[in-house]
């Protein structure tokens, strides 16, 4: 994952549970319609058979394209299923071990809810990207909501690439991409009859 240029660029969240019988179809979809940069595996599972399967099946899909594929918490299995990095959900407290054992070119991100000095923390310990969300109203979480004011300060002040994600619409894209680098989309678009074209919807919104 590299810096947004001119304008936030596309960090797509797989759904928590998704049929590999249809979903790496609309995935592929999507990455031939709508530039992405990153790709994350978020399968709410344990079960590593199911998500070694689920990997094999994107990262054939995001590798052809040239895209980075992350997974969602389980370090252990980045190497093992060749995959491009981990996003962490602990805030910064694995950063500094996971970046050790996966070493430098391993993609390493970490969310950290609205957390400034969790996000400042995660950078110094070597996170490639902080993620801070969720930015609109949701019913999920423990109802901390990351505001416009969190990346308008971190825009100015801090270097490391951070994603904005959880919950979003148009509005909440416009008003935020002067100020963030990715945005994490993934309910935002599975959840619709057509997620390739609400995907290209919510990146006209980006480009304002």
């Amino acid at each position: 994952m590299s810096d947004a240029q001119d304008h936030p660029q596309i960090y797509l969240i797989s759904p928590s549970e998704f049929d590999l019988s249809t979903y790496p179809a609309e995935l592929a979809a999507c990455l031939d319609s709508t530039e992405v940069a990153c790709v994350r595996l978020a399968l709410g599972t344990t079960d590593e058979t199911r998500i070694a399967k689920a990997a094999d099946a994107l990262r054939e899909i995001t590798h052809a394209r040239d895209v980075a594929l992350v997974i969602d918490t389980h370090i252990q299995l980045v190497e093992r299923l060749g995959l491009d990095g981990v996003h962490l959900q602990d805030g910064a407290r694995s950063v500094r071990q996971v970046r050790k054992d996966l070493g430098d070119d391993a993609i390493v991100g970490s969310y950290c809810t609205n957390s400034r000095h969790d996000g400042m923390t995660a950078g110094e310990l070597g996170a490639d990207y902080v993620s801070f969300g969720p930015v609109g109203q949701t019913a999920l979480g423990d109802g901390r909501q990351a505001e416009l004011e969190l990346f308008e300060w971190w825009s100015l002040m801090i270097e490391v690439p951070v994603v904005a994600e959880g919950a979003l619409d148009e509005g909440l894209i416009r008003a935020l991409a002067p100020h963030t680098d990715f945005f994490g989309i993934g309910d935002e678009v599975w959840t619709t009859d057509n997620p390739a074209g609400t995907l290209g919807t919510l990146r006209r919104a980006m480009l304002g």
